[in-house]
């Protein structure tokens, strides 16, 4: 049984109201989801889309730093440090990611997982220790669970993709990779999930096009964000293969605020384990220790 986990930055519910909110546009068919919709509900490839609580029982807005190394340990980080933490982890999340990640428990279950983002020249160039103060929650737990971090050599062998999975972004600052169309990456990370038991790929322009409040930029990100998804669904045996995909905060779904949401986010799953993870999981806390019962 492979689980290929999808993480989108920034993704929350908001409300049906297309002058705000992009995932309203009449060309969004997968993240068209409501806070006055019913959930769980079915969508496209047979999946289940249900709305699931960040806030964690802390005042204020939800953040990237705590809300991801919830999402990932099923530790309460927020409430841990008493706050919100947004941009990286503090040393206290990064020890708690040390001890307590999916990635770090799968890894000493013996299963096979990977981190499939690549990495620019300069993370092998320093080193992980002389950059840790600006390692997202995802990078540290990689590194603390000693697994590979892909590189651009591994982008080029269609190994890996990059956070921008059309590499416009590497290729506007110089460096020396092809441009994948959305369907090119997604065929490529389906491919690359097949080698392991657990793969996980992260996003996180959705987060970027929210703080811009370019309705427009978010409407187009989405879109292609969209053909992306749906092209990973088609090319996975979704008999096999678990397909999840879920956030840490809401952001997009209100581009009329610059800063983060109080939405919930959305969680969506498709393959032979949908209906047991939709039952269980409320909360993105939920998450890591459900699919670490199920797995191992």
């Amino acid at each position: 049984m492979r689980i290929l986990f999808i993480f989108i930055d920034g993704l929350g519910i908001g409300e049906k109201d297309v002058s705000k909110n992009p995932c309203a546009h009449k060309n969004i068919r997968l993240f068209n989801n409501f806070l006055s919709d019913s959930f769980p509900k079915q969508i496209p490839f047979n999946g289940l889309a249900k709305s699931i609580e960040c806030s964690l029982g802390i005042p204020g807005l939800p953040q990237s730093a705590t809300g991801q190394a919830a999402l990932y340990t099923g530790m309460n980080a927020s409430k841990i440090l008493n706050r919100h933490l947004s941009g990286f982890p503090n040393q206290k999340l990064r020890d708690i990611l040390e001890k307590h990640s999916i990635l770090k428990k799968l890894n000493l279950a013996g299963k096979k997982a990977a981190f499939i983002n690549a990495y620019r020249p300069i993370f092998f160039e320093k080193g992980a220790e002389a950059l840790i103060r600006f390692l997202s929650v995802t990078s540290i737990m990689n590194w603390k669970a000693g697994l590979k971090f892909f590189n651009f050599d591994d982008l080029r062998k269609q190994k890996c993709i990059y956070h921008d999975f059309t590499n416009r972004e590497p290729i506007k600052l110089g460096f020396n990779i092809p441009e994948f169309t959305a369907s090119i990456a997604a065929k490529i990370l389906s491919r690359a999930s097949e080698e392991f038991d657990f793969c996980l790929y992260e996003y996180f322009r959705t987060d970027r096009a929210g703080h811009s409040q370019n309705l427009q930029k978010a409407i187009s990100l989405l879109i292609e964000l969209e053909t992306f998804i749906f092209t990973v669904l088609k090319q996975s045996d979704l008999s096999k293969t678990t397909i999840i995909l879920t956030s840490d905060h809401g952001n997009i779904e209100d581009i009329s605020v610059k800063s983060h949401t109080k939405n919930p986010v959305l969680f969506m799953v498709w393959g032979p384990l949908k209906n047991e993870l939709s039952d269980k999981i409320n909360s993105i806390l939920d998450v890591t220790p459900v699919i670490l019962n199920m797995i191992l």
